[in-house]
């Protein structure tokens, strides 16, 4: 049996919610409305799954090619735009407000997956797929002629936190908030040998001691999540690999499409929801974030 076979009291298995989508992306679990909400970036929407009734729909259209998102304290959506080069605030009335879009007077690349740090301030990924890659968002220049990982506070402003990655992508915090975790996925253009997550300690408002923390051969690891033990459960080309805290392998759970990303949910918390490709699936845990 495997290590991590606890972590699933049904077994290993995968069920599809929706479909139709075109490359889906950036799920996040709101509890007050019982649904996911996920992107389908070149579709331009962002969808909605309703657990109550089954029902997959439209939530918005023309959003400027959002991606990862987070449910802030206040209720409100913190999400990533890559047409509009900036993180923004999505407001339940369907409006969005900038948070942040430059760097020392440049603007951003492509704000991809974004992450709470315990201090509040949150912490963001920025490649170039918004303005390299077609239909997911539009061509564009790299201003400060990098991709980083960024820390971003209404206090403190923004600041570089990460600038070793090649490709940053998916990001998530440890339980305790001392670890963070990137994604470098450069190996999927060719832009670099990413195909891997990093972990760098967490000291107040930076990062620092990179290290290699696990490898996907499958593919790539896009999205990930931690739960509330510490173990990080990443997308692949294959399905979910969920690693332990010194980045053991513990878990392969194989999915039917590629896996784009990942989140906890459900009325309980031990849902995970997979973002793969055309479809949203679930698979029943006995885990759940750490929030």
């Amino acid at each position: 049996m495997s290590p991590g076979a606890q972590l699933l009291p049904d077994g290993p298995v995968v069920e599809r919610l929706a479909t139709g989508a075109t490359w889906s992306e950036g799920p996040l679990w709101i509890p007050d409305e019982r649904a996911v909400r996920w992107s389908d970036i070149p579709g331009n929407r962002i969808l909605r799954w309703d657990a109550a009734t089954g029902v997959a729909g439209v939530h918005r259209t023309d959003v400027e090619f959002t991606n990862g998102r987070l449910l802030d304290p206040d209720g409100t959506v913190v999400q990533c735009s890559h047409g509009l080069r900036r993180l923004e605030r999505e407001h339940p009335d369907g409006t969005t407000t900038e948070l942040v879009a430059d760097w020392n007077g440049h603007r951003l690349n492509s704000p991809n997956d974004v992450a709470r740090a315990p201090d509040g301030s949150y912490w963001f990924t920025d490649p170039d797929y918004g303005i390299v890659q077609p239909n997911e968002g539009h061509p564009g220049e790299h201003e400060y002629g990098d991709c980083r990982v960024f820390r971003w506070s209404p206090v403190d402003g923004l600041t570089s936190v990460i600038d070793d990655i090649d490709r940053p992508n998916g990001i998530a915090f440890s339980p305790d908030g001392l670890t963070v975790y990137v994604t470098d996925t450069a190996s999927g253009l060719g832009d670099g040998p990413g195909h891997w997550i990093r972990a760098y300690d967490v000291t107040g408002p930076r990062a620092s001691n990179g290290r290699h923390f696990a490898t996907i051969d499958a593919g790539l690891p896009d999205g990930i999540a931690v739960d509330v033990e510490g173990r990080v459960w990443s997308s692949a080309g294959d399905g979910i690999h969920v690693f332990d805290e010194e980045g053991t392998e513990l878990l392969f759970v194989p999915v039917p499409e590629v896996v784009a990303n990942v989140c906890f949910g459900g009325d309980d918390g031990t849902d995970l929801f997979i973002a793969a490709t055309t479809s949203l699936y679930r698979l029943r845990t006995s885990t759940r974030s750490p929030g």
